[in-house]
């Protein structure tokens, strides 16, 4: 058609008595604008109408990833492609004998659609990970590292059609070169290389999710993990700050994982206080009435008795002597009191590790341990659950005639200087 418009216009042009090739410039010329016109009109077509349309169908669908395509501009960047297209083919049509100029508008308008495909592509891999993320089997299988290594992977594949566009020669030869300066190439993406191999082990392995609390005191981070990418981790800490971890170094270094924590339904409680070893003893028959009111004391220091004088009876124990046959102690009550006062915690878990233990005495004393779960995971709620605890167990243990354990401060030796009796000089 632009050719049978182009003659009319040349005939035109030469009924004036105007030269043939002043005419046929002229018509050149006229066919170029034609051209420029076309692609006009292509682009508009594709843009507002084609795309309007599209827009409207994806409004009526019913699925959702058709809607992410439209967010991401994905069909809104195919419009790009059109006036390119009439450009590239038509154009050595209406100036055939401009061999340098459709040289010229061939190279750009390819350099043109590679980089419009590129842009497209990289909007669809966009879409793709969006519409991944609205799946619970992201946050254990993240794929954003994978969406960036095809990113590297198409932005090098672009590159090197783009330069063998500028050079008019085929980009086989490019690729085949790849293989020369593949060293140069390994040691520029090594960083993306280790990170995508790395990657790809921790989604594997499921060693890190995204939510998960991890501690890595190396790279000062303790927190969830926000971001998993090709190259690193990013981990937002307590304190709000954000510390980025190259994501080999979760394969190469050491880090902890408070995901078992999380899905095992409990947390753990984990502490000790120090108990003066001067102040154990046994129990005398005043500490038992006495213990033996206490609420979760009563049936154990019942049935305890009763078991420790039916022994030193079976075995014919001298009583006169409190280093004969077995006794309670002050501390080992105490321990008894510990556990029934857990056991009736109601957050306290009774399913989980449940221990009270006397750890291995030291120059601090004698360590009475506490490991027990929480059924709270929350960190405010579980650590109110633990220093409640703790302060009960502060309170009562002189009610068990023991004291505590702690280093002296200046206050105890000025008060031990000023009792100290002065001496009368003579």
């Amino acid at each position: 058609m632009i050719t049978y418009i182009g003659n009319i216009i040349k005939k035109w042009l030469i009924s004036l008595n105007i030269s043939e090739e002043i005419a046929h410039e002229i018509t050149d010329f006229t066919g170029l604008i034609l051209v420029l016109i076309l692609a006009w009109i292509s682009f508009y077509i594709a843009k507002r109408i084609i795309i309007h349309i599209v827009h409207l169908l994806v409004k009526k669908s019913k699925t959702k990833w058709d809607d992410v395509l439209a967010e991401k501009n994905v069909f809104n960047r195919l419009a790009y492609l059109a006036p390119a297209i009439v450009i590239h083919l038509l154009t050595p049509l209406v100036i055939p004998k401009y061999e340098f100029a459709i040289t010229v508008i061939e190279i750009v308008t390819k350099i043109y659609m590679i980089f419009t495909v590129l842009v497209v592509i990289n909007s669809f891999l966009n879409a793709l990970s969006h519409i991944y993320q609205n799946y619970e089997i992201s946050k254990s299988k993240p794929i954003k590292g994978y969406i960036q290594a095809m990113k590297v992977v198409l932005y090098t594949i672009g590159g090197i059609l783009i330069i063998a566009s500028l050079l008019n020669k085929s980009p086989n030869a490019l690729f085949v070169g790849l293989g020369t300066i593949s060293a140069v190439l390994i040691i520029v993406f090594k960083d993306p290389l280790l990170g995508f191999v790395g990657g790809i082990q921790l989604s594997t392995n499921n060693m890190i999710r995204i939510g998960d609390w991890i501690a890595m005191h190396k790279y000062g981070a303790d927190g969830n993990v926000i971001d998993i990418s090709l190259t690193s981790v990013k981990v937002q800490n307590w304190d709000k700050t954000i510390t980025t971890i190259p994501t080999y170094a979760l394969i190469t270094d050491y880090f902890q994982n408070w995901r078992g924590m999380e899905e095992s339904g409990g947390r753990r409680i984990k502490r000790s206080i120090n108990i003066d070893m001067d102040s154990v003893k046994f129990c005398t028959p005043e500490m038992l009435d006495k213990f033996y009111k206490f609420q979760y004391l009563s049936k154990y220091v019942a049935n305890k008795e009763k078991e420790i004088e039916e022994f030193n009876k079976q075995h014919n124990i001298d009583d006169e002597y409190l280093v004969n046959g077995r006794r309670q102690t002050n501390l080992g009550i105490f321990r008894a009191y510990l556990k029934e006062y857990l056991h009736n915690n109601p957050k306290i878990s009774d399913s989980m590790t449940f221990l009270v233990r006397q750890l291995q005495p030291t120059e601090l004393g004698i360590p009475i341990e506490i490991y027990v779960f929480s059924k709270v995971q929350a960190w405010a709620d579980y650590e109110d659950i633990q220093s409640d605890i703790f302060d009960h167990v502060l309170a009562i243990i002189p009610e068990f005639e023991l004291r505590i354990f702690q280093s002296p401060s200046g206050k105890d030796f000025l008060n031990a200087f000023q009792s100290k009796p002065k001496i009368n000089a003579k």
